[in-house]
């Protein structure tokens, strides 16, 4: 939750310098007064540390803490000292911003927050990694840069401590309503209201210096009225601009007139006074709109979000978030998809308000509404990449126009910039529990998306977020179809991050999911993989018996291409535990499985395996014949390169036989077929061993 900023037309969440997921700011905000705190906050920086004066190196960046209640204008603060530290290259490798409290309030974890640093730095966090593993990746990263870390609304030095690099170098910058007990070295700056001056500098600068200047002494009031927050003076001056007629005098009655909750901190009534004033003077339709921006994931919308849940126009939609952003209300990352932010000081106005003029059936219903739309968007985002005559592009055809997207392009831009949205949406909806149907077909369609889009594996962290959600909701719902299918996607990134003993855990539950659920497919693939994991761990006779399970149902079921492969899997595991016969025999079945499926090098390879192990029993000879047997397969497959490395098997077996003249008869024949393969042709293999 961030807070209001002094000057509102600044890209919202954007961090605005390197690592930034919105593009940043052309110009900077317009800032008023805080001259003697940004003083102190610099003179901090280049002061002496604790360390330094008792003559040690410092061991952890600097941190200066921004203190202030909500609506004081804290993150503008924070911003504005970074803009200035930024520009003449002290902190050359850039400023971070991440954001350490959720628009609903809740506090952000710390795997959330170390994956954000780690994905504006670019650098590759394993999917299921836990917070310390995170951690200590970006205190690894920074620990060769020169940053500014701007760690906003953190709830408690919890949040923080563990994102502070261990490098002198590095500065940051965070922002609380209170102290952050527990960080040695922290140095405070607490704010409250602006002057009077710089109070009335910001109203003129939005409503115009002659409305200031003919009746100043009411102005200097109205500051006063505001408590002089940057947040409620920016919503004021938003009233005063949208009505011309009305005077300073005026509005300043019709804020008193507001009536305080009395429950309500005395220094928060100001600010919900100027929230309040706006609010009720907005249209009837306008104001529904505004308070059900509350569900908004993330807290950010665009103008479908705004449609669907008020159920109106894209078009009114963005009309009505455009007139919110010169009300203060809203802030946008002025983009060309543009992206629109409630401030985190008004997000609990707006939500109280939500709950106090909405029943909860129109809550659940305007809920239901956005999670439609979001399905609905994202699954045009995926078909957008089929050909066009497939069926997905024929049903694209018949949706909305607004709905539909021009090109692959657009829809994966569309993407980027709506996914931290979008995956917030996920989370909320398999949270809420009312909406279990629609959530499953949003994480659904989530996934589809960023696979064809961003591909498995440079998605495989937000995938496997993604998967979790999945489980949670067929736990909940006791679908042991679908906890079969989460499992085993979450046991395989598990098992491609070398977690191997969680992926096995996952795989044998995936096993008993998928025998509730009689799925015949989830238990084969949970066996298969259970025994990839033992054999991963060097168990080869838990791995032999586990393929040995697969292998039987597979048979059961008549499906020879997976018998065939499975074939393959026994052989390697009987193998590497010196049981020759018995792998024999299991390369041999593999390679008659694929000879009936008519598959020429698969059958190639299973003979070749088939030699190697026979060259290790001892029986040079029958290797020699059978490693012929695999060329002549590859040669009549046309698979160049296949044979081409069977041929120098073929003559290190020569070799190793005594006969090293038929040994270089076979290694030039292997030259020759390399020599011969085109560059087209090496880029279809690369493909197809892909």
């Amino acid at each position: 939750m961030t807070d209001q900023a002094v000057d509102t037309n600044g890209p919202a969440g954007a961090a605005g310098t390197a690592g930034a997921k919105e593009p940043p700011e052309a110009t900077p905000p317009r800032f008023f007064g805080r001259a003697r705190e940004l003083k102190a906050l610099q003179e901090d920086i280049e002061g002496a540390g604790l360390d330094t004066l008792a003559g040690r190196k410092a061991a952890r960046a600097r941190v200066l803490l921004i203190a202030g209640r909500p609506g004081s204008g804290r993150t503008a603060l924070a911003a504005e000292l970074a803009r200035r530290l930024a520009e003449p290259g002290d902190y050359p490798d850039g400023v971070f911003r991440v954001s350490l409290t959720d628009p609903g309030g809740e506090r952000v974890t710390g795997e959330r927050s170390a994956r954000a640093l780690l994905d504006m730095l670019r650098v590759a966090a394993p999917p299921g990694a836990d917070e310390d593993e995170l951690s200590e990746m970006v205190r690894e990263a920074f620990a060769v840069r020169r940053a500014l870390i701007l760690l906003d609304d953190a709830v408690d030095a919890e949040q923080v401590d563990p994102l502070l690099p261990d490098n002198p170098d590095c500065l940051v910058v965070a922002t609380s309503a209170g102290p952050l007990t527990g960080i040695s070295g922290v140095r405070p700056c607490t704010i409250g209201g602006l002057d009077t001056g710089a109070a009335v500098q910001l109203l003129a600068h939005t409503i115009g210096q002659v409305r200031i200047t003919v009746d100043p002494r009411t102005a200097e009031t109205l500051t006063e009225e505001c408590g002089g927050l940057p947040a409620a003076l920016t919503l004021v001056a938003g009233w005063l601009a949208a009505r011309p007629g009305a005077s300073v005098a005026d509005v300043t009655k019709q804020l008193r007139d507001q009536q305080d909750d009395p429950e309500q901190p005395t220094g928060a009534r100001p600010l919900a006074r100027a929230f309040r004033l706006v609010h009720d003077s907005l249209p009837a339709v306008a104001a529904r709109i505004l308070r059900l921006l509350a569900l908004s994931p993330a807290g950010l919308a665009d103008a479908h979000t705004a449609s669907a849940l008020a159920g109106c126009s894209v078009s009114a939609a963005q009309t009505t978030l455009d007139d919110f952003v010169r009300f203060g209300l809203l802030r946008t990352n002025g983009a060309a998809l543009p992206q629109y932010e409630v401030p985190g000081c008004l997000a609990p106005l707006v939500r109280a308000v939500l709950e106090e003029r909405e029943r909860p059936a129109e809550i659940q219903l305007a809920r239901a509404r956005m999670l439609e739309r979001t399905v609905r968007r994202l699954q045009a985002c995926r078909a957008v990449t089929d050909p066009e005559d497939s069926p997905a592009r024929r049903r694209l055809a018949g949706l909305p126009r607004s709905l539909r997207f021009p090109n692959p392009e657009s829809a994966a831009e569309w993407l980027r910039i709506r996914e931290p949205s979008l995956v917030a949406s996920a989370r909320l909806a398999v949270r809420d529990g009312g909406l279990d149907t629609l959530a499953r077909r949003l994480v659904a369609a989530l996934v589809r998306a960023l696979a064809v889009h961003r591909g498995t594996e440079d998605a495989a962290p937000v995938l496997y977020g993604l998967h979790g959600l999945v489980l949670d909701v067929a736990e909940r719902r006791d679908l042991p179809r679908e906890k079969a299918a989460a499992l085993l996607n979450l046991a395989d990134l598990d098992a491609r991050t070398g977690r191997t003993r969680e992926a096995l855990a996952r795989y044998r539950a995936a096993l008993d999911a998928g025998r509730a659920a009689n799925d015949l497919y989830a238990t084969g693939r949970a066996m298969e993989s259970a025994g990839g994991a033992y054999a991963e761990l060097g168990d080869y006779n838990r791995a032999s018996d586990w393929y040995g399970r697969a292998l039987a149902q597979r048979l059961t079921q008549g499906d020879q291409a997976d018998a065939a492969r499975l074939y393959g899997r026994l052989g390697a595991v009987h193998t590497y535990t010196g049981r020759y016969g018995e792998a024999l025999r299991a390369w041999r079945a593999a390679a008659a499985g694929h000879r009936r499926l008519g598959d020429l090098p698969a059958q190639a390879r299973a003979l070749s395996e088939a030699a190697r192990v026979q060259e290790y029993a001892g029986r040079p000879q029958e290797s020699l014949h059978t490693c012929r047997e695999a060329v002549d397969l590859a040669r009549r497959a046309g698979d160049v390169r296949l044979q081409a490395a069977l041929e120098l098997r073929l003559a290190d077996t020569l070799d190793r036989l005594g006969d090293p003249a038929a040994a270089r008869l076979h290694r030039s024949a292997a030259d020759r077929l390399l020599g011969e393969e085109s560059p087209a042709y090496e880029i279809r293999s690369a493909s197809n061993e892909t």
